[in-house]
């Protein structure tokens, strides 16, 4: 069964919305996407980025490669699977996990050094597979992690037993093919090179994942394969793709483009990987569709003309009462509405693929190139400035605070740092450093909370304690990302896109740190080296940011922080 797509919008908006139906049908727009013809985007790269176009009937013609490998983990009789991986290599993956109750799949994709120790302590290492995703082959996080973790099951098994409880996903041809050769890893699945990792749910990278955790990649294909029928349509307001990406691209260039998502509890962290597609998919040239996601639902009067919502509901689930009669509220007053509906949470392969058309499409009609990612590597050059100056020095390059409370310091650059002091006058504290930099919020803003901590439940309801208590007081749509993931995701919208976002990034000290095997740093090190990176940028982009430094005890300083912002 196919999920359904409804949709309400102003007056404006709608004939709007009709007039680009009626455009894209005369020039059969659809018909040139499918054809892979990349002047219907910027003419520059785009036909090479194009391949998930086809991935699922690719895939659903090569499923035994996926039943052999069930079939052999399943013999081997490991009682835990860690996925190793950043972005488009981990989210989908996340997603199928949280959803389906899969308890003993786990995710890195932080160099956090207690997120490392957190999801260590949860595996037996013995009984463990480790499969490490990275397209490139070269993306430092997932290499620092293999590292780190061949390093513990070598000894424990020994180096030459090692690579038969790891197994990589990777381009071909990549670094990641090398290492894994070199270290006889149990298995490697190849990924497409047309396809860019923020697309690549329904390839290898997503389903391997899903066979490691049981589920029925067939029957997913199989469903998923009706979207992708459906999304052939050549009638634009027949296309459930093209329905949903026609009105975000057209609600974008009018104004509305802060993309707010509500989902039934049971496909919460679907939102988690719609943030990535969106925000890297449509952030860049200065101009950007923002995705809100997990942000406490507000009552209407709360929201301004910068909105569209969608709702993604998941039918016959646990009361969904509030949430429908807000969204239905939302409709009333004139709001952007897309409500999505799922019969079954393994339709979610729909999703993958209609967003991901429907981000083609709203990308052509924002005449931007939907599949590059321009400023996502800017970040990871500072960074890498950092850590080579730690190998050539062993200490971090130094740096200075502004004002210092309590242990607590702060960051910023010249310019928000004058205009913080104007707001401040003579009376330094703290708390109006804070008011001053959230002062500097407007009407169409938003506020991105960025924290390089542990991401666990105590942590993450402080961190939206403080997103709310912004969202509740400034009436500005609210993101929270954790470091260094967000930079494979969110990231890229908040340096190329827009110039709307006031960021706080939060940084601490680390209680405990551990060594990246075969190299001189820790991820202590990469953690930070990537915090003052991506900060960097931020400020090289004018962007208004501040940066707080907390000590080791984070829990308990965040805590603090909390209430110094209420």
């Amino acid at each position: 069964m196919l999920n359904s797509i409804s949709y309400s919008l102003p007056e404006n908006l709608q004939k709007t919305v009709q007039s680009k139906f009626d455009e894209w049908q005369k020039a059969d727009k659809i018909g040139l996407l499918w054809n892979k013809d990349q002047s219907l985007w910027t003419n520059d790269d785009e036909a090479k980025w194009l391949g998930w176009l086809d991935v699922v009937e690719t895939e659903s013609n090569d499923l035994q490669k996926y039943r052999d490998f069930a079939e052999e983990i399943k013999g081997a009789g490991f009682a835990h699977v860690l996925l190793m991986g950043m972005g488009g290599s981990s989210l989908c993956p996340e997603v199928l996990a949280i959803t389906f109750g899969k308890e003993n799949f786990h995710i890195l994709d932080s160099t956090v050094p207690m997120q490392i120790k957190a999801v260590e302590s949860k595996i037996d290492l013995a009984k463990t597979l480790f499969i490490v995703a990275s397209k490139s082959g070269s993306t430092l996080e997932p290499n620092t992690f293999k590292q780190y973790f061949f390093e513990k099951v070598s000894e424990l098994v020994g180096r030459e037993n090692a690579g038969k409880q790891f197994v990589a996903i990777t381009d071909p041809t990549s670094k990641m093919q090398t290492v894994a050769e070199h270290d006889n890893f149990r298995k490697i699945f190849f990924g497409d090179p047309s396809i860019g990792g923020r697309f690549s749910a329904l390839s290898a990278f997503g389903l391997t994942a899903a066979m490691a955790m049981g589920l029925d990649v067939e029957d997913f294909l199989q469903r998923t394969m009706e979207m992708v029928h459906a999304c052939k349509s050549h009638v634009p307001a027949e296309n459930p793709g093209a329905i949903l990406g026609t009105i975000l691209g057209v609600c974008q260039t009018n104004g509305r483009d802060k993309l707010t998502i509500f989902t039934s509890p049971e496909i919460y962290d679907t939102g988690a990987w719609l943030e990535q597609l969106i925000a890297e998919s449509t952030g860049k040239s200065d101009i950007s569709i923002i995705p809100v996601d997990r942000e406490t639902p507000q009552p209407i009067e709360n929201y301004g003309d910068d909105r569209v919502f969608a709702y993604l509901k998941l039918d016959g689930t646990r009361d969904d009462s509030s949430l429908d009669e807000k969204v239905s509220a939302l409709e009333a007053a004139g709001h952007a509405v897309v409500r999505i509906v799922l019969p079954d949470k393994m339709n979610l392969g729909q999703e993958f693929f209609r967003w991901e058309f429907a981000t083609a499409v709203a990308g052509s009609i924002m005449q931007i190139n939907t599949f590059n990612q321009p400023d996502v590597e800017a970040a990871k050059i500072e960074a890498r400035k950092i850590t080579d100056e730690y190998e050539k020095t062993g200490k971090l390059p130094d740096e200075k605070p502004f004002y210092e409370e309590n242990g607590v310091k702060l960051f910023t650059d010249e310019k928000n740092l004058e205009q913080l002091n104007e707001f401040v006058g003579g009376e330094k504290s703290l708390k109006k450093y804070l008011a001053a930099h959230l002062a500097h919020l407007q009407e169409t803003d938003y506020f991105a909370l960025l924290a390089y901590v542990e991401m666990n439940e105590e942590i993450e309801s402080i961190l939206q304690e403080i997103r709310t208590q912004v969202l509740e007081t400034k009436l500005v749509a609210t993101c929270l990302g954790f470091g260094p993931r967000f930079l494979h995701s969110t990231g890229q919208a908040y340096k190329g896109g827009a110039n709307q976002g006031v960021f706080l990034q939060i940084t601490s000290d680390d209680a405990e740190d551990l060594q990246v095997p075969e190299q001189k740093f820790t991820f202590g090190v990469v953690k930070a080296a990537q915090a003052r990176g991506d900060f960097q940028v931020l400020l090289d982009r004018e962007r208004r940011a501040l940066r707080v430094h907390l000590g080791e005890n984070v829990t308990e300083e965040l805590r603090k922080l909390a209430e110094i912002i209420r």
